[in-house]
């Protein structure tokens, strides 16, 4: 949990919103993306982990972390093992619960994925969180984050882009304490503060991201039909409109369900896949 107590400490430094809606933050990438660097050039991975950083630290300013540490041990642990599966196991990931009943998960560039307590309680068994962190990965695995931030790239030079927001941040700690002198990590917690909408990723990316998230989950001992049980129970649930789950910056559940009902019967699975409901249930509680 490094980098999230990384953002955890930096959070405290920044104002929290009166009002947070986690789908605008989420969709703000890439207009954001526009001030982030020259165009044609592209990111190194040490500036696609800042980037990822500044935006948690950003969003942690305005929702907090869940308190069960036991929770978020859990959802770490079983995140962590999902991604040394992936082609990006060097990264630092990072996995973390936040609180609300949202019905929402999502991954920031660099490898830090937060899921939300009312996605986690909507959930069956650890096999149908690994299909939904397993999908977060596989957008960072395929840098599908920076790619709509790439696409949308103007001439405008990203290296002073939230300057401001992360000088007052480190003024009150001192110094470049949380390293954000970097102009990447500056301009992730400027995504947050600025309030700029963003179109959700490519509805493509996100089929792709379902199919590499069923192999590597698939990959990492559980079964591979957890994503179809996820689908299933979205099916069920209705979006509010507000931009706060993932019914407003993901396909139709039922759109992506059609899609994996014909990929999922080519992923060759382990001899006895995990499922995980007593361990799962013991953590999570009760539906």
């Amino acid at each position: 949990m490094r980098a999230l107590t990384f953002v955890l400490a930096l959070a405290v430094a920044l104002p929290a919103g009166a009002q947070f809606d986690i789908g605008r933050i989420i969709n703000k990438t890439i207009e954001t993306g526009k001030k982030l660097q020259e165009a044609n050039k592209e990111f190194t991975p040490e500036q696609e982990v800042e980037l990822g950083q500044g935006m948690t630290a950003g969003i942690l300013g305005a929702v907090k972390l869940h308190s069960d540490a036991n929770l978020q041990r859990y959802v770490n642990r079983v995140g962590k093992w999902i991604a040394m599966h992936s082609a990006r196991a060097d990264l630092p990931w990072s996995f973390g619960v936040i609180e609300g009943d949202s019905i929402n998960a999502f991954a920031m560039p660099g490898g830090s994925v937060l899921v939300s307590h009312g996605l986690l309680k909507r959930l069956a068994n650890e096999s149908e969180l690994a299909a939904v962190l397993a999908h977060e990965v596989a957008h960072v695995v395929l840098k599908h984050q920076l790619s709509a931030i790439q696409s949308s790239l103007n001439s405008e030079v990203w290296a002073g882009v939230g300057k401001e927001a992360a000088g007052q941040a480190i003024g009150r700690r001192g110094g470049d304490a949380f390293g954000l002198k970097s102009a990447a990590a500056n301009a992730g917690v400027d995504v947050v503060k600025s309030g700029a909408f963003l179109k959700p990723l490519d509805r493509a990316m996100e089929y792709e991201a379902d199919r590499l998230g069923v192999v590597l989950a698939t990959r990492s001992g559980y079964d591979s039909f957890g994503m179809v049980a996820v689908m299933q129970m979205l099916g069920q649930e209705k979006g509010d409109g507000s931009g706060a789950s993932l019914f407003d910056t993901h396909p139709a559940p039922s759109d992506r369900l059609g899609e994996l009902e014909k990929f999922v019967p080519t992923v060759k699975a382990g001899p006895s896949p995990q499922m995980g409901e007593g361990r799962y249930r013991q953590v999570v509680g009760s539906r």
